[in-house]
This record gives C-alpha cells, sequence and structure tokens, in this order.
C-alpha cells in the first residue's frame, strides 16, 4: 500500500494561533474588504433577528385589532428580507474574492520557494506530495478562508443575536429551551468526531488513489509491455473500493445527523408549544411572542448544525495550513553568500580541489562518492571523465552546477570558488547536455530558448541550424512554431538530443558539460550526426564528456579516469593504453561487452 501520503491523513488542531497568524501575513493585505465583510455580518445578524420581531408586533397588533401599522410592518419584514439578500451577496462576493486573493499568494509564495529549494530537497520529498501542497492543501485553505470563516461568524453572531433575542421575548420559554442543548450539543459532537474520522479516511484513500494514479500512468508503456493490466485493474480496484467504503461511511453518519437535528428540533418546538400555548391561552404569554419565538428556535438549530460541519472542515484547513507552511519552512541546502563575486566574462578554467564529497554528508560515517579528487581543466580544452558505473562521473557534473555542495575541498571556476558565485551566474556559463532532456508543452522556438525573453528567437533557430536541429524542425507543420507534446512524446530519442544541443548553442556558455548516454539510443546514423553536433557545440569551448561510450572520446584533449571516487589515471587515449592501467581494463572491456563497460 502507497505510504508517500500518510501525513495527509493527519488532522489538525480546530484552532492554532501559531499558523493563523502565520496565514495573516497573507490575509493583512486586505483587511478593508475584511472589514467590510464583518460589517456586513453583523448587519445581516441583526436583519435575521428583527425579522420575527416584526412579525411578533404585526400578529399581536392583529390580536388586538389594531390593523393602522400592518402596511408599515409589512414592508418592514420585506425590507429585511431583501436586505439580508443583498447582504448576503455582497459579502459572499467580498470574502471569495479575499479567499481567491490570499490562495493567488500563497500559491505564488509557494511555488517560487520550491523553485529555490536544492535539488536534495526533491531527492526526498516525492514530487506527488509537493504537487498536492500546492493544489490540495492550497485548495482546502480556499474553501475555509472564503467560506468555513465565513459561515462561522455567520452562525456565531446569529446564536448570539437569537439567545439574546430569546432571552428578551421570554426568560421563561429561553429557559424550557436550554434545557434541550446539553444533550443535543451531546450529539452533534458524537456524530460530528464520527464525520471527522469518515473525512480523514476519505482523505488517506483519495491521496491513494492519486498516488497509484500517478504512477500507472507514467508507466504505462511498462504496464502494457508485461500484460501488468489485469494485476493493476485489481490493485486499483482495491483503493477504490476502500474509498468507495470511506464515502459510504461518511454518507451514513452524515444521514443520521441531518435528521437527528431536525429530531431535536421538533422536540423543543413541541415542548415549547404545549408550554407556550398554555400560557397564551391563561394570556400570560402574547401569541405573535410564541410565534416568534417559535421561529427563532427553528433558526437556533441549523447555526449549531452549520458549526459542527465547520468543526472538521477548521481542521481540516489546519492540517493544510501545517503542511503549507511545513514547505515554507524547509531551507535550501545551496545557498548564495550575501555578496556573490561577479562572473562576468568566463573563460573556462574549472579546478576540483580536494574535493569530499557524499550524498549522504550529515551523517556520522559517510558513502562518499568523491574521496580528495583533485585536477584541473584549461580554458578551451575538450576532458573526458571514464569510470565504472558508480565511479562518480554523473556526480561530478551536478557538482560543477552547484546542485549540491561538497563536504570538504572546493570547486573553482576561473580561479573563484562556485560557493561565491550567484547560482544563476555560474548555471548561466555552465550548459549541460543531459542523456534524458526534459522538453516543455510548449513551441520548438520556445524548447530552445526555455521561455527566456533574453534569449531572441533569431538566436534560437541560430542555435538549431549550428548544430542541425533546424532540418527535422523546418518539416514540421509549423516548423519553429509547432507545439511539442508532454514530454516530447512527438519526437524522437535523436530530435530531443539535437533540441538539447541548441539550447545549449542559443544560451552560448562558456563551459558545456555533455553526458555522452545522450547518443547510445539512437541509430549509427543519427549518431553520427549528434557526435559532430557536439564537436560543433563544444568547439572554442571548455567541455567535459561524461565519457559512458568509450569509443565516442577519442577525439578529446585529455582523459581522466574515477575509481572509487578518486582520479587515479589522467593522460590522453594514447598514453592510458600504453599505461596498462584501469582505462586499459575499461576499453579491453567495452570492446569486448560494451554494456558492461557502465
Amino acid at each position: 500500500m502507497t505510504t508517500d501520503y500518510l501525513d495527509d491523513e493527519i488532522f489538525g488542531k480546530v484552532y492554532d494561533a501559531r499558523l493563523v497568524r502565520r496565514l495573516g501575513e497573507f490575509v493583512r493585505p486586505h483587511g478593508t474588504l475584511i472589514a467590510i465583510g464583518v460589517v456586513l455580518l453583523i448587519a445581516m445578524a441583526v436583519l435575521d433577528v428583527a425579522g420575527p420581531l416584526i412579525l411578533k408586533v404585526a400578529i399581536d397588533d392583529l390580536a388586538a385589532g389594531g390593523t393602522d401599522r400592518l402596511g408599515m410592518l409589512t414592508l418592514l419584514y420585506t425590507g429585511t428580507l431583501i436586505g439580508s439578500f443583498v447582504m448576503r451577496y455582497v459579502q459572499a462576493v467580498i470574502m471569495n474574492y479575499v479567499g481567491q486573493r490570499v490562495m493567488m499568494d500563497l500559491r505564488m509564495r509557494l511555488f517560487a520557494h520550491l523553485q529555490g529549494m536544492s535539488i536534495a530537497y526533491f531527492d526526498r520529498n516525492p514530487v506527488g506530495r509537493l504537487v498536492t501542497r500546492l493544489t490540495n492543501d492550497i485548495s482546502t485553505l480556499e474553501q475555509v478562508l472564503s467560506q468555513g470563516i465565513v459561515q462561522i461568524l455567520v452562525s456565531l453572531l446569529t446564536l448570539v443575536a437569537i439567545i439574546a433575542a430569546l432571552i428578551a421575548l421570554d426568560w421563561r420559554l429561553a429557559l424550557l429551551m436550554c434545557a434541550f442543548l446539553p444533550p443535543m450539543v451531546l450529539t452533534v459532537r458524537y456524530f460530528a468526531r464520527s464525520q471527522r474520522e469518515g473525512y480523514r479516511e476519505q482523505r488517506m484513500w483519495l491521496a491513494r488513489i492519486n498516488a497509484y494514479l500517478n504512477e500507472n500512468l507514467t508507466g504505462m508503456a511498462v504496464v502494457q509491455l508485461f500484460n501488468r493490466e489485469r494485476e493493476n485493474l485489481r490493485r486499483f480496484d482495491q483503493r477504490n473500493r476502500g474509498l468507495l467504503d470511506a464515502n459510504k461511511r461518511v454518507l451514513f453518519w452524515y444521514a443520521v445527523f441531518e435528521p437527528s437535528v431536525v429530531l431535536f428540533a421538533a422536540i423543543t418546538s413541541a415542548a415549547i408549544l404545549w408550554y407556550g400555548g398554555e400560557r397564551v391561552l391563561t394570556e400570560t404569554l402574547t401569541i405573535g411572542t410564541l410565534v416568534a419565538f417559535t421561529q427563532y428556535m427553528q433558526r437556533f438549530y441549523w447555526p449549531v448544525r452549520d458549526l459542527a460541519d465547520r468543526f472538521t472542515t477548521l481542521q481540516s484547513a489546519m492540517a493544510s495550513c501545517e503542511r503549507i507552511f511545513g514547505v515554507l519552512d524547509d531551507v535550501p541546502e545551496v545557498v548564495d553568500v550575501a555578496e556573490p563575486r561577479s562572473l562576468a566574462k568566463v573563460a573556462g578554467r574549472i579546478e576540483f580541489r580536494d574535493v569530499w564529497f557524499a550524498y549522504d554528508g550529515d551523517q556520522d560515517v559517510p558513502n562518499w562518492v568523491f574521496r580528495g579528487v583533485s585536477f584541473t581543466i584549461e580554458p578551451g580544452e575538450h576532458v573526458a571523465i571514464v569510470g565504472s558505473t558508480g565511479a562518480g562521473k554523473s556526480t561530478l557534473m551536478s557538482l560543477l552546477n552547484r546542485l549540491y555542495d561538497v563536504q570538504r575541498g572546493a570547486i573553482l571556476v576561473d580561479g573563484v570558488p562556485i560557493t561565491e558565485v550567484a547560482q544563476q551566474a555560474l548555471r548561466r556559463n555552465v550548459g549541460m547536455v543531459l542523456q534524458d532532456p526534459f522538453v516543455f508543452t510548449d513551441t520548438v522556438e520556445e524548447n530552445i530558448r526555455l521561455r527566456d525573453p533574453a534569449i531572441a528567437l533569431a538566436d534560437a533557430h541560430a542555435g538549431a541550424r549550428l548544430v542541425g536541429a533546424d532540418t527535422f524542425i523546418e518539416r514540421m507543420p509549423q516548423s519553429y512554431s509547432t507545439m511539442l507534446a508532454e514530454r516530447g512524446a512527438n519526437l524522437s530519442t535523436g530530435q530531443k538530443q539535437l533540441l538539447s544541443l541548441a539550447r545549449v548553442a542559443a544560451f552560448n556558455p562558456a563551459v558545456v558539460l555533455v553526458m555522452d548516454e545522450a547518443t547510445a539510443s539512437v541509430d549509427p546514423e543519427t549518431e553520427a550526426t549528434l557526435q559532430q553536433s557536439i564537436r560543433t557545440v563544444t568547439s572554442g569551448r571548455t567541455s567535459i564528456v561524461i565519457a559512458h561510450r568509450l569509443n565516442a572520446i577519442r577525439f578529446v584533449d585529455r582523459i581522466l579516469v574515477l575509481q572509487r571516487g578518486e582520479v587515479v589515471e589522467t593522460g590522453t587515449h594514447d598514453t592510458l593504453m600504453a599505461l596498462g592501467g584501469v582505462y586499459r581494463q575499461l576499453y579491453e572491456l567495452y570492446y569486448r561487452d560494451p554494456a558492461a563497460a557502465g
């Protein structure tokens, strides 16, 4: 059973002052509108209380034979209904607007924060969980801000006003009604707790379904290739039935809850009519008062029911709020210094100086990927990094782009430690050709310039021509304006790689990093085209090729051999072959079994 979303089962407190204060940072800019909404709430409560009082006066006047004020009272009663309607409409528009604005600001803050988090953060946190923070949790919070809190305030104000009106009308009848409150409150609390458990189970099963759908739809090709449709359907049915059972439990308690409130209202009404009717007959109570009291009593129970509903909503909102601010409280592991040094014109000199690195560097005994790695690459030099699987070749790329920080030693570009350079400035000067280039759902030209307005469309087209990508682009239906499918589904592997090379050419970095596995899944003709494009892009620039395929690195100036996190050999192809060490073993192993060479 999926456990990625277990924290989504947690419900928070009904009220958490710390979280409310933090949420207030986003609500405060809309204080004027909220104040207007509160004034309207008070006015609505007054009008709701005024209606039955006007009705009482009208009935008592009629009972006494007076009709002089009947027309005026009718207009007043009608005016309270119309006024309440208008105020509810205006207040709902205001609060929904405030809720939407607050959620928009919060969502923007959260997305911007996630973009600034280090790659290690995404290694630890499943994407589905983070997407849930930006979607489900914020939607839950929006419902509370625009409806939940407002409805709670309306219900509380209505209850206070009704109780005051009941006591003012007749304290004996008010006392009789209050006798029924304790059992009703206990019953409401019991049902609310049962509903809350049902809502929690609903949320848990829905999260499991979302996680399972995300995994299976993404890997549908594998599912179909290995004929796992029947088994996956069985597993989905298990989750779907879990959600069905949770929904049935929620519906059961809701179906019992509603009649229970109605039953209490009916019993109380019967008691009021029995006691009040006797007093009307003995002329110690007017019939108008009894009618008004009955109306207030009926209006009293529905706010109580609504408050019980909102109790669960508030708990869910506090839990969502806690999860959202929990993400915002996470601190990036890779941060810029207060006053970063400039990298205006990069020559391309790269130095690794006694670098030690482990992905679990915070552990007592780290599993070191690099152990005292030191080497220098001069400007314009072409260097290949080779080694068996797990030697640290790909890690070297990530460290040079400062996706992670080293635990010891330093990495320098043109003599400047990269920890003293702004991350954006560093990455602007270091281009990377990935083995699995990501294609966005956008046009070809926007995929080349990555929606960066600083890169002119002419530069994007020039980059495509430089690497030979223009040949297939211009054959597409709308050429550079052709919309690409999700993850480049309408492109071949070779076309994706050419698009990735065109990106590097358009951005024109001083240093180019190439994963040569980018050419591993294409036919020989396309591979030859890609290799030529790589030579074109790296020409005149410092370049590092992570070489998994040793037949693709003969054109480099120098080869570094990694083994168990250390540089064990360095030199040209011929020098290393003559040395007869690790490189020669890898080379001979590659030609004997290319797949085993790593």
